[in-house]
């Protein structure tokens, strides 16, 4: 582990549990961080990317509208706003590109790509001033020209321009949000894309070290999980655990539909065939610690809700990135933000905020009855024992060090813990003898976690 973090979202530490169970936590619904109201974003705004660049947050997202009547489509386009928390966002008024004769709106590139435009800020230290920001877009092919993903550069995230004419990646179906980025634990571009495997959506991947020669594509695997229609991927390195990435896929049902629901009445102003009668959507998780291979849920992460028009189509649709924010609730301990999208189809698509604690997609859970976990044999390079967890006022977690071989270590045993108790997202576990570790680094230990009404989201040796 060295003084790495890591959220207990999968069994990669975790040798024995005995009642405690892995808990996945839906997020918690916030407010409408941005509503797509203009008239160059119409019903079909989507595909929105989220992140922080320094004390900003930026979004890019598409704007596109459908005649329900005619089945036309206007002409589609790259949208901006931003935030200075991650809540109240703004659209600037750009002046970049016309539309309908005025350049008084928030378009930020309009031109090959647009339909899904993936914008990411590049952390490689090799990058060039005029590629701080980057991009993979669709480039439609034609009988003469190859289509397939473009890359595109920016030195500020405003200006836009292709890397080169060609695409860069070819070898897929592309008709979603696919995108990449950089990867700093292993030095290298990672991109996940859409493709189709045996008649249903799916995610492939492939990596590149200069963002424009790029390895074949690779199927993501998702061992003992079902077979399920993913429509896009958001795939991202957890920031505070970047060795670790976390997934929220857009799951198609393709057999079901709102048409079939008591009490939900047809869209205004489509005729039939209406979205409907599209198949419905939620979001559902995943992680991985190589980027091929993905522990992915079957129970969803983001229902569609009580609202209607969360059961259409295409609704539900995470965007693309997590980001750090202040909590409302909680005298303004940090959090984690993430957004979707819902009334896709209707007037206008709404992104929805939802919060999530830090690091607490998962958690190792244990009744009011008491359970315990054991770590496999691990090393550390830190000088304590920190955990992120919580627990009812009468609950309680204890912890003991042992050998490799599950001996109590002198000091270190269950006895001379005494029981912790409360919310915190960094605290350090102590001893009778203290909290100081670090005789023990470097040497093979295994955790014990004695658990009672409590959740235990992620540890850490520091």
């Amino acid at each position: 582990m060295g003084t790495r973090l890591e959220p207990l979202v999968d069994d990669y530490l975790i040798a024995t549990l005995h009642n405690v169970k892995q808990t996945l936590h839906e997020p918690i619904r916030r407010e409408v961080a941005i509503v797509n109201d203009s008239p160059w974003e119409g019903n079909l705004s989507g595909y929105h990317v989220v992140f922080q660049d320094g004390d900003r947050y930026r979004m890019y997202y598409r704007g596109w509208k459908l005649d329900g009547q005619s089945g036309q489509f206007s002409s589609d386009y790259t949208c901006y706003a931003e935030s200075g928390d991650g809540v109240h966002w703004t659209k600037p008024m750009l002046g970049l590109f016309e539309f309908e004769g005025s350049k008084q709106n928030n378009i930020v590139w309009n031109g090959v790509g647009t339909h899904a435009f993936a914008p990411f800020k590049d952390t490689n230290p090799a990058c060039k001033p005029e590629q701080q920001y980057k991009a993979v877009g669709i480039i439609m092919g034609t009988p003469q020209k190859q289509g397939g993903l473009g890359a595109f550069q920016s030195p500020d995230g405003i200006y836009w321009s292709l890397v080169q004419e060609k695409p860069v990646i070819t070898k897929g179906a592309f008709d979603s949000l696919n995108l990449a980025f950089w990867d700093a634990t292993r030095q290298r571009y990672v991109d996940f894309h859409r493709d189709t495997r045996d008649g249903r959506r799916a995610i492939v991947t492939c990596t590149s070290t200069d963002f424009v020669n790029w390895t074949d594509p690779v199927w993501l695997e998702y061992p003992g999980a079902a077979e399920e229609e993913l429509y896009t991927n958001a795939v991202v390195p957890y920031q505070r655990a970047p060795h670790l990435f976390l997934g929220f896929p857009m799951r198609y049902v393709r057999s079901r539909t709102s048409q079939t629901m008591e009490g939900i009445p047809p869209i205004v102003g489509f005729s039939k065939p209406e979205p409907g009668s599209l198949g419905l959507t939620d979001a559902v998780f995943m992680t991985s610690r190589d980027g091929v291979k993905f522990h992915r849920r079957s129970e969803a992460y983001i229902r569609p809700g009580l609202g209607r028009d969360c059961w259409i189509s295409r609704n539900n649709l995470p965007a693309w990135g997590i980001v750090e924010t202040k909590s409302d609730t909680a005298e303004g301990i940090p959090e984690l933000s993430i957004y979707a999208t819902e009334s896709y189809f209707n007037n206008a698509t709404r992104l929805r905020r939802f919060t999530v604690r830090m690091d607490g997609f998962v958690s190792l859970r244990a009744d009011s009855q008491g359970g315990e976990m054991h770590t496999r044999p691990i090393t550390f390079s830190g000088k304590c024992l920190e955990m992120n967890f919580s627990t009812s006022a009468a609950g309680s977690i204890q912890v003991e060090i042992q050998d490799a071989s599950g001996k109590p270590i002198p000091g270190f045993a269950l006895e001379d813990c005494p029981e912790i108790y409360g919310d915190r997202i960094r605290q350090v576990v102590g001893w009778k003898q203290g909290s100081d570790v670090s005789t023990l680094a470097g040497k093979p230990i295994r955790l014990r976690f004695v658990m009672k009404d409590a959740d235990l989201y992620a540890i850490q040796f520091p």
